[in-house]
């Protein structure tokens, strides 16, 4: 006997569609003005955050296409949708976000020793206008950073570009006024360290969810102890809990009640209390239960937990 409760309505990343594509377009122009102000200004730390531009412009592109495929409505072999594309694009995302981070810290150590001559007014001017429209990108994705996974990396990919472009802009200062231009090297070394860490804090998470990890907050044992504690429950088993999208837990699991809830037609109302208990305890609201009898254990497959 399965319940299913709670069924999802469209994926956390959905309801912020209409921001990532605004910021993808601020990120887009971004990303062509500091190439061309890399070029003339010969700052390697602004080039860098030019690139770390380009793979955000990608890595919300790719969120934006994933987030409209998740939408499509789940048929045939695919019965839960697209809905895991979104994590697919994070994981991809991670992965762009850590080839960027290594070339920056290369490409400084190659230059340690030998900077080159460096236009500090174009540098910070450049460098002023990234950090303004960071900031306003910053603001729009906050709701939604909690809420999608998707949207959290947009947000952290913003958080490491607003980052870079205060180093950058520090060390065009230091440029206008002592002339060292060692310190676009060592901006350029400042973004890397940036961008490395929140690479691997975005691919650790998408791979977690890929792996089918019970999704965070969530402690099976606790869940076990909770579903124990309702009445007419006297075991449960194949009990897992994992993560489909962003904002999507699911938990599935059987539960052995006693023979007088079966006989009395009282199942449902003990489906309906595993349900109310998980969701209001865990947040839990797409749960699948199989209700059985005691002896029923024994007429399963060895492979059963």
């Amino acid at each position: 006997m399965g319940h299913d409760h709670g069924a999802a309505h469209g994926t956390a990343s959905a309801a912020h569609r209409g921001r990532l594509a605004v910021v993808l377009a601020l990120t887009g122009a971004v990303f062509v003005v500091e190439v061309v102000g890399a070029l003339v200004s010969g700052s390697l730390a602004l080039l860098a955050d030019a690139a770390h531009m380009a793979t955000d412009a990608l890595g919300i592109g790719m969120a934006l296409g994933a987030v409209t495929l998740a939408q499509r409505p789940a048929r045939g072999r695919r019965t839960f949708g697209w809905q895991r594309i979104e994590v697919l694009a994070a994981v991809a995302n991670g992965l762009l976000l850590l080839g960027v981070g290594a070339y920056v810290v290369v490409e400084a150590f190659r230059r340690i020793g030998d900077p080159p001559d460096i236009d500090a007014g174009w540098m910070l001017g450049v460098a002023t206008l990234g950090l303004l429209v960071n900031l306003f990108s910053l603001r729009l994705l906050h709701a939604g950073q909690g809420q999608s996974l998707n949207t959290r990396g947009a947000y952290l990919e913003v958080v490491g570009d607003a980052l870079g472009s205060v180093a950058v802009i520090a060390a065009a200062l230091v440029i206008a006024t002592t002339g060292w231009t060692g310190a676009d090297v060592v901006a350029s070394l400042a973004v890397g360290a940036l961008v490395l860490p929140r690479a691997w804090s975005l691919l650790r998470e998408a791979l977690d969810v890929l792996l089918e990890a019970a999704p965070r907050g969530v402690d099976l044992a606790q869940v076990r102890a909770h579903v124990l504690g309702v009445e007419g429950v006297l075991d449960v088993h194949d009990l897992h809990a994992w993560t489909i999208t962003s904002g999507q837990p699911v938990l599935s699991a059987h539960v052995v009640v006693t023979d007088e809830a079966l006989a009395d037609g009282h199942g449902g109302r003990v489906l309906d209390a595993l349900c109310s208990c998980l969701g209001h305890h865990f947040d839990l609201e797409h749960c699948t239960f199989q209700l059985e009898s005691p002896g029923h254990r024994g007429h399963e497959a060895p492979v059963h937990d």
